[in-house]
């Protein structure tokens, strides 16, 4: 493309040289400039030719790995990868079966989650993500199935090293929540700890800030919507399943009378260390007229810690959650199956082993512990009006990862739980991210 100005700057002139009575012969000399010129000519449309046959930019970089890569679901690649241009898409499967040890009767085999994100880049510091969710294949009144947006929100580069976003995303807590494809997690299910105490996949309406610095330290905080405690239903279990998870919002009509703040901290400044821990808190009460906790408030705080030392994985993770100001409701609620905890917490030890690898094929044993109890009190009631304090969760997961693919896994793995074993169980899974 560069010789063209030249070019025709060169044969303007020639030209009028040539018109001129005093060239009206084609000297040797000139004959050869105009064989230089034809050969210059030549070569620029040889190369006009390629750049109309070559693809756009914009579809090759949709092609590249960069391009498929979600910010939130793999933040430290998103943060270094090229940025990538227009539209890209990306996504994750999971299926499992699952046979309880006691009935074999009541096996089960889902389709577990199915999701197609996608992402558009504005430009280099302006981008969108969302991702579309469907669980357990079918959604209808008469099915357990459930879709529904997972996120939805725009980002900007404020900076090289900070970023904000505003819509719906993940929260920066734990291992899972921001990074759960089945890909990046050992066992059938996400464990225990990360889906009852903190729920899973856990996304607030809001505003956020993520920063890093030159040492390896992420940042993150920022101002969201809350739970909603007026969801709370004494009569069901599911608060007995996850206090939190029985009371989101996720997006949907969410109160935003009370707001929360979020904050978070990873620290990633030595290859396989991580050291991180998180705090939420917020209003749950939504100051609503008849409602027996209007100012009730949680507070969720988390530390985890992961080291991966050659062949090892080793991590670990404790969290811990509390309601205030629920006294006069759960008085309201005496002699009911379920009132609101004062508090509930959770902790796990886990541990994987690269047994085996070969090419893209890697076989990978682990072992996980987990402790989690989802009420150890009910503030406002006496003891003979409050349901008795369950014991423990106390649970072994232990199993393989066998690996066809770093994006595609085959699993297995056995629960045992001390503290009943009627929930003991055999599961297979099968994973896939793109």
């Amino acid at each position: 493309m560069k010789p063209m100005p030249f070019v025709a700057v060169y044969l303007i002139a020639l030209g009028l040289g040539l018109c001129n009575p005093a060239h009206s012969e084609i000297t040797p000399e000139v004959a050869a400039e105009l064989k230089a010129l034809r050969e210059q000519l030549q070569q620029v449309r040889a190369e006009l030719d390629n750049l109309r046959r070559a693809p756009p930019p914009a579809a090759a970089l949709a092609t590249s790995p960069a391009a498929v890569v979600p910010p939130a679901v793999a933040p430290a690649l998103a943060e270094s990868a090229p940025a990538p241009a227009a539209l890209s898409f990306f996504g994750y499967g999971e299926m499992d079966y699952s046979r309880p040890r006691g009935d074999a009767s009541q096996a089960t085999a889902t389709v577990r989650r199915g999701v197609l994100g996608w992402s558009y880049r504005f430009d280099e510091r302006t981008r969108f993500a969302a991702e579309l969710e469907l669980e357990n294949a079918v959604v209808s009144a008469d099915d357990k199935g459930e879709i529904e947006l997972e996120q939805f929100y725009l980002e900007h580069d404020l900076s090289d090293k900070l970023s904000a976003k505003a819509g719906l995303f993940l929260l920066p807590v734990g291992y899972l929540n921001e990074v759960h494809e089945p890909t990046r997690y050992f066992g059938v299910s996400r464990n225990r700890v990360e889906t009852a105490i903190i729920p899973s996949t856990w996304r607030e309406l809001g505003l956020g800030l993520r920063g890093i610095t030159d040492s390896g330290l992420r940042w993150d905080a920022g101002v969201v919507t809350s739970f909603d405690l007026t969801k709370w239903d004494a009569a069901s279990t599911d608060g007995q399943d996850s206090p939190l998870g029985a009371i989101h919002q996720e997006g949907q009509l969410a109160k935003a009378r009370n707001l929360a703040a979020y904050a978070a901290l990873n620290y990633n400044g030595r290859p396989g260390l991580n050291l991180g821990g998180s705090l939420f808190t917020g209003g749950v009460g939504h100051k609503q007229a008849g409602f027996a906790a209007p100012n009730a408030s949680l507070s969720l705080a988390e530390v985890h810690a992961r080291w991966q030392p050659g062949r090892w994985d080793l991590s670990a993770l404790a969290a811990w959650g509390r309601f205030s100001q629920v006294s006069a409701l759960n008085a309201t609620l005496a002699g009911q199956a379920s009132p609101v905890p004062g508090r509930f917490d959770g902790a796990y030890l886990q541990a994987a082993y690269r047994l085996w690898s070969q090419g893209n094929y890697a076989l990978l044993p682990f072992a996980r512990y987990e402790r989690l109890n989802t009420a150890r009190s009910y503030p406002g009631l006496e003891a003979s009006l409050a349901p008795a304090i369950a014991a423990d969760t106390r649970l072994w997961t232990a199993g393989a990862s066998l690996y066809l693919n770093p994006q595609v896994v085959l699993k297995m793995d056995v629960q045992k739980y001390l503290n009943d074993s009627s929930l003991d169980r055999f599961n297979l899974g099968l994973g896939f991210h793109f």
